[in-house]
């Protein structure tokens, strides 16, 4: 059966062995040339070709539920699902999700992007068949390094505490994005090297279980002196780790042996209560190029599929390899700066930064709180922490921020990468809501630099601003020395980069660049705008503000207006009894779809020449209303 004849995956069962392998060869070479095209993750999907196909041999979709922590590694479970077409759309507007979405179709039964939350929802639908007297199973599928947030901790003790009939599979490839780090990465990986343990252990067994009266107690014996005779070959492990959770293990096995997958899939099948199966893949496994850099591979641009070479190269700097390479060199200066990474060295920029000083970069894994939390207590020890992740990923150190950072006013510096829209991954994955959970939380001091070079600046301050602090920056790097040299960075004051009597533009980071060229349309129509770089956006500017108040003026930032830079323009021009903005510009109330940048601003009306027009309309209802 060829791809293009699947409709539905029950028609897998029907399939000889041969027929498979011929199978999952198509479907990575459609994973390697959509992605190719349209960018997305691939490593991750060309690894689980074989174990998303064992799912639905034995397992009966969408009766079954499946969830997969993160999502990025769902695409041959939509390609076997039935949306081939659609999957050559993927990630484009309008078109396919590089995630699980539950308007697509039955079988994507839960929503996911962010990393260590599958093993939560799956028990969560587990106990809601139990509640309704339903038999179907649910399978959680979870990558080793979803395993170093601590939410699967939560979700395992309390799924192994209660029973509730659960399937984990572990899906161990040794990596998440970056390789992974910690303990239980250790531990896996001696669970790996102990397979030979297992099968001697399973064959004593079967032969005691044979011998008549003294079988079982001699193998009870056995089992009490398993550590000893295990040391003969290899030291300190065993699945331990999750039967005394209170899951019946298996593994590890082959993740790329079909045949053998299916089996063990059907024996836990079986099982009454919680289960892990310890599935061993290999990311980027049948793409050379991804088998050799999974990391690269992990979430690309377009590439030439020959090669593995992006399509585009970008010649600017991005932000985060300016921002690393401005911490290295007051690093350098100063011994008390450690950076801190959730399992993103290489997305933040901080590969580099590591590499110059190993002992002061902190790879924590997937587990922001606790890199927030780690970073106030090397605070409060003395050193200066940079914390570099995500502006979306920030959002799950929420708690950690208030009370743990700014609660005490401690010295810790967030670099929210990726703030803004981000493009073609989507609402899961955008960094629009950080502005409106920091702008309320006393001691915290927000900037956002217009370019790189301002960023520089701002990097600089921060080594010598004694209190909570964070830096926001988007995906696209800008650099406006040409027409606007930034030679200096002050605290609390805002840039005038253009003066003009007819109305002000105030704008917000990555938003300057684009206010500048809605500002040209302007006075291509006879409109003199003032442009205002407002770098502080916590503390605001408020000597400015209110000569600005004198005339029409207009907030505008990549970000949700509720709560945002705008909001909070108007809050403080109600303290001080002056004018509001006459139009706020930003994110509406509503999550933003993927897409490329371009289209998401176009929908949203966040073109220069779209902000031009909604400024003169809104200029001459002004007008009109005097």
């Amino acid at each position: 059966m060829r791809l293009e004849e699947l409709r539905v995956p029950q028609e897998l069962k029907g399939l000889s062995y041969a027929e498979l392998t011929e199978l999952a060869e198509e479907i990575r070479m459609e994973l390697v040339d959509t992605v190719s095209r349209q960018g997305g993750h691939l490593a991750s999907n060309l690894g689980v070709v074989e174990l998303t196909i064992a799912l639905h041999r034995v397992f009966d979709m969408p009766t079954d539920k499946v969830v997969f922590d993160v999502g990025h590694q769902s695409y041959v479970h939509k390609l076997i699902t039935g949306r081939l077409e659609e999957f050559r759309t993927l990630r484009s507007f309008g078109g396919m999700s590089g995630f699980p979405k539950r308007s697509e179709s039955d079988y994507d039964v839960f929503e996911t992007g962010h990393a260590s939350t599958a093993i939560s929802a799956a028990l969560g639908l587990a106990r809601a068949r139990d509640y309704q007297g339903k038999s179907h199973h649910v399978i959680a599928v979870a990558g080793d390094g979803a395993l170093t947030g601590g939410l699967c901790y939560e979700a395992l003790n309390d799924a192994g505490s209660s029973n509730t009939r659960l399937i984990l599979i572990l899906n161990d490839n040794e990596m998440s994005i970056a390789p992974n780090v910690g303990a239980l990465s250790k531990h896996l990986t001696d669970l790996r090297a102990s397979r030979h343990w297992r099968s001697v252990k399973v064959a004593v067994k079967d032969g005691l279980s044979r011998l008549p009266v003294l079988g079982k107690p001699l193998y009870r014996m056995m089992d009490w002196l398993k550590d000893i005779v295990k040391s003969a070959f290899i030291q300190e492990v065993d699945e331990g780790f999750f039967t005394s959770l209170g899951f019946h293990y298996y593994g590890p096995i082959d993740g790329h042996d079909l045949k053998g997958m299916e089996r063990t899939l059907q024996r836990v099948k079986e099982v009454d209560g919680p289960s892990v199966v310890h599935v061993l893949t290999r990311k980027g496994y049948g793409y050379v190029p991804a088998e050799e850099e999974p990391e690269t591979f992990h979430g690309v641009p377009p590439f030439y599929v020959e090669t593995g070479e992006a399509r585009k190269q970008s010649s600017a700097p991005s932000y985060g390899s300016v921002m690393a390479d401005e911490l290295s060199r007051m690093a350098g200066e100063d011994g008390r700066i450690v950076a801190i990474t959730a399992a993103m060295p290489g997305g933040t920029g901080l590969s580099e930064f590591g590499r110059q000083y190993p002992d002061r970069m902190l790879d924590v894994g997937i587990a922001e709180e606790h890199a927030a939390t780690l970073a106030a207590g090397l605070a409060a020890g003395g050193m200066k922490p940079y914390f570099a992740v995500y502006a979306s990923f920030f959002q799950r150190s929420f708690d950690q921020m208030i009370h743990d950072v700014c609660l005490q006013n401690l010295p810790v510096t967030f670099l929210l990468d990726r703030a803004g829209l981000v493009g073609e991954d989507g609402p899961t994955h955008h960094g629009v809501f950080d502005l409106a959970s920091m702008l309320p939380v006393p001691n915290m001091t927000i900037l956002a630099p217009r370019d790189i070079h301002e960023l520089r600046l701002m990097m600089r301050w921060s080594g010598r601003w004694d209190g909570p602090c964070a830096i926001r920056y988007g995906r696209v790097s800008a650099d406006m020395s040409a027409r606007y040299p930034c030679k200096s960075f002050t605290f609390g004051q805002w840039e005038l980069l253009e003066k003009g009597s007819d109305c002000s533009l105030l704008a917000v980071g990555s938003m300057v660049e684009a206010a500048a060229q809605a500002r040209e349309m302007l006075e291509e129509r006879g409109i003199h705008a003032a442009l205002v770089n407002c770098s502080t956006v916590k503390p605001l500017d408020m000597p400015l503000l209110r000569r600005l108040a004198q005339r029409p003026y207009i907030t505008i930032e990549e970000h949700v207006l509720t709560g945002g830079f705008g909001a909070a323009v108007c809050e403080a021009c109600a303290e001080e009894g002056i004018a509001a903005p006459a139009l706020m510009l930003g994110i509406p109330d509503a999550f933003i779809q993927h897409g490329s940048r371009r289209e998401l601003f176009e929908s949203l009306g966040l073109l220069p020449e779209q902000m031009a027009e909604r400024i003169i309309e809104t200029l001459r209802k002004n007008t009109d209303e005097r």
